[in-house]
């Protein structure tokens, strides 16, 4: 398999002098399935914006996809979702799609009919069909994190990074969009990453990662555990 992230003595945090956590040696491999776990505050998001280039590391090494073009590779989930609130489900879902195209077509809002199928095929994966003109700011939060789980299937990443993505669901919507998104990384042989603090729902990932505090140190370390 492939290597699609590889870390070596990792420093993640937003200054040299507050450090959040220190990965000494990590790789993943092309279709792995992991969680991360950890207190709140302990680097976990900091480590998805860093992979995701949304955040510069403070030292070491970190390769994602080999530091190739990444346009369209990673889907990020962030746990605010960055949904355009004003917009319809559509939309959204479209701005996950449209990264398959060229920049210009991209821009010009005339989009193949290839990129508007997989929009209302990643809406309907999500059960949302029935909202798909619906503005964003009307639909409730678990609605809200279907609507970006659909646009990053829209946009068909080799990555995903998924933070906190199975919040605001209930036990029900869990299993179902678990099962759909499970389905689909395995089809797509995409490796999936998901933060979380529910260590149920972290159970569900095939390999577990955890950051625990080094108190000794002053920043967290990143170890696999079994859970």
């Amino acid at each position: 398999m492939n290597t699609v992230i590889e870390m070596a003595n990792l420093k993640i945090g937003y200054s040299p002098d507050n450090i959040l956590a220190k990965i000494k040696n990590l790789q993943v491999k092309q279709g792995e399935i992991i969680s991360i776990i950890g207190e709140s505050g302990i680097g976990k998001t900091t480590l998805l914006k860093n992979i995701a280039n949304l955040v510069k590391p403070i030292s070491g090494s970190l390769k994602v996809f080999d530091n190739e073009q990444n346009r369209g590779r990673i889907g990020y989930i962030p746990q605010k979702l960055g949904l355009v609130k004003h917009e319809t489900v559509f939309f959204n879902v479209l701005e996950g799609a449209i990264c398959n195209e060229s920049i210009l077509r991209s821009i010009s809002g005339f989009h193949d009919d290839s990129v508007l199928t997989k929009v209302e095929k990643s809406i309907d994966l999500m059960n949302l069909s029935d909202k798909i003109d619906e503005p964003i700011k009307r639909l409730s939060g678990g609605q809200q994190r279907r609507v970006a789980i659909a646009r990053t299937m829209a946009q068909e990443p080799k990555l995903i990074l998924a933070d906190e993505f199975l919040s605001e669901l209930d036990n029900k919507t869990v299993d179902s969009v678990w099962k759909t998104m499970l389905d689909y990384v395995e089809r797509e042989n995409t490796t999936l990453i998901i933060v979380e603090h529910n260590i149920e729902r972290a159970k569900l990932a095939k390999r577990c990662l955890k950051l625990e505090q080094n108190k000794e140190k002053g920043y967290s370390v990143l170890n696999e555990v079994q859970i």
